[in-house]
């Protein structure tokens, strides 16, 4: 339950469409999204960067273009933690802040064409098979894009999107 004096952070709604292929999840935004309103928004994350470098496009830095390339490229995104009290970014704190998740079950049983949930680092992975067992033969463990993420392997977000994506 909420302490008193924490104040309630809600995530952000999925982007997607009936052309997603893929779900990319997040934990749950950091500070610096929560103030950029949209996904990564951390300019240090690398995950932007990683897709432009895979499709071999220029994105851009505003919440649309960002939208419209992930539609574009059949990528829906979303976090499995829907609400939380955490103060700052960091994901062993947030598990400690948690005060709801999203249904990623009924998510993928909305959109049908997605065949994988590519966990964005460990706790997006560890909170989904916790909750969503059943989605294991869909979930697919990938190394976090934050720049706190010192082992993060390029090459393997880009094998996994080629698998789906290409």
């Amino acid at each position: 339950m909420m302490q008193k004096g924490n104040k309630m952070h809600e995530g952000f709604e999925p982007v997607i469409d009936d052309k997603s292929k893929i779900l990319i999840l997040g934990s749950f935004p950091s500070v610096k999204s929560r103030e950029a309103n949209f996904y990564y928004g951390n300019k240090q994350n690398r995950i932007w960067k990683m897709f432009e470098r895979f499709f071999q496009v220029k994105i851009g830095d505003a919440k649309e273009e960002k939208i419209k390339f992930l539609l574009k490229y059949h990528i829906a995104m979303w976090d499995i933690v829907k609400s939380s009290s955490l103060k700052g970014s960091s994901d062993s704190k947030l598990l400690k802040s948690v005060e709801g998740y999203n249904n990623i079950q009924k998510l993928l049983e909305k959109y049908p064409n997605i065949s994988a949930v590519f966990c964005n680092g460990k706790a997006s992975f560890n909170l989904t098979m916790q909750f969503f067992p059943e989605l294991s033969d869909k979930i697919v463990y990938l190394p976090s894009t934050s720049p706190a993420n010192v082992s993060f392997s390029e090459n393997k977000w880009f094998e996994e999107l080629d698998k789906y994506l290409k």
